[in-house]
């Protein structure tokens, strides 16, 4: 498993190397183009990070922080301000000690997210990973609408391992998670990952199909840990932000899933979608194949990102 995870981190580093490249080069030129801490710096380097994906709000929020410890430390030169900027990143993305129960315990964990980021995919390398834990996965065709899903999914559980539910395409995604549910109990199984339809452009529809899925789970299996996964395409940058933040309003997301992390140079959407929303970053993806999926790790992720 170290071994794994140092492979990871490898494929993470080059991954990053776009993001990287922009990030240290213009923070770089900040540091080394004042000579004193002023109003200026301070502003150019909030324009910088924003210029990076990182958003406007995290951004702020990361300069007044950053103030305050300049001033708490008196520190005097912009230099000395790097290694307290790259804590400060690093202290606000962690995530709690919490935030994985669903990995350990009996579990129903439902992936949303539009069509396109890599969802299905994403199921198939969760799937992979329980059962790298010793787990029983069961998983739900619930995305019964988009053409080929059902045959796209089969294809990569196949891969994985693990069973699929699943009906013809068209039929309601409800009855699929209903008999998900009545087969992971009879099962015994440990985790039930249901995969959804991805429709963003009628959000009415998407609630009322997400709630009456949620209801038949609270209904037919009672007392499992509940989760919910957002996957979003790290290279779409800002409309990444956006779409959490439409899905936000529709779903009680309470996890982020960020794919396609490898050669773009947007991995600042990484802090951006954690500041803003609140929602903890809990895996990012960084290939196509099913290891390429790994918990999210801020000191790991940060030191990637700036070259440590």
């Amino acid at each position: 498993m170290e071994g794994k995870k140092k492979g990871f981190f490898a494929k993470l580093v080059d991954g990053l190397s776009k993001t990287r490249d922009a990030l240290v080069k213009g923070i770089e030129n900040v540091f080394s183009g004042y000579d004193a801490i002023d109003d200026d710096f301070y502003e150019e380097l909030e324009e910088t990070l924003i210029m990076l994906d990182v958003g406007i709000h995290a951004s702020t929020d990361i300069i007044e922080e950053l103030k305050e410890k300049i001033k708490k430390e008196h520190i005097k030169t912009p230099a000395e301000c790097r290694t307290l900027l790259i804590d400060g990143i690093k202290e606000r993305m962690k995530t709690a000690d919490n935030d994985y129960d669903f990995e350990d315990k009996k579990s129903v964990v439902l992936v949303i997210g539009v069509n396109g980021v890599g969802k299905t995919t994403t199921v198939a390398k969760l799937a992979s990973r329980f059962k790298e834990n010793k787990m029983k996965v069961l998983v739900a065709a619930a995305d019964t609408f988009r053409a080929g899903a059902i045959e796209q999914l089969k294809e990569w559980t196949d891969r994985a391992g693990v069973d699929l539910i699943s009906q013809h395409e068209g039929s309601d995604p409800a009855a699929v998670v209903y008999d998900a549910c009545k087969a992971a109990q009879a099962r015994n199984v440990d985790a039930l990952i249901c995969d959804t339809a991805g429709r963003l452009h009628n959000k009415k529809n998407l609630m009322e199909e997400l709630k009456k899925i949620n209801r038949i789970i609270d209904k037919e299996y009672p007392g499992v840990i509940r989760e919910t996964l957002l996957v979003l395409d790290g290279t779409t940058g800002q409309n990444a932000l956006e779409q959490a933040r439409q899905f936000k309003e529709v779903a009680d997301i309470s996890g982020i899933v960020l794919t396609k992390l490898d050669g773009t140079a947007r991995g600042g959407i990484v802090i951006a979608v954690q500041s803003e929303l609140g929602i903890p970053v809990k895996y990012i993806g960084v290939g196509e194949k099913l290891d390429d999926l790994n918990r999210f790790d801020s000191d790991e992720f940060v030191n990637a990102l700036f070259g440590l």
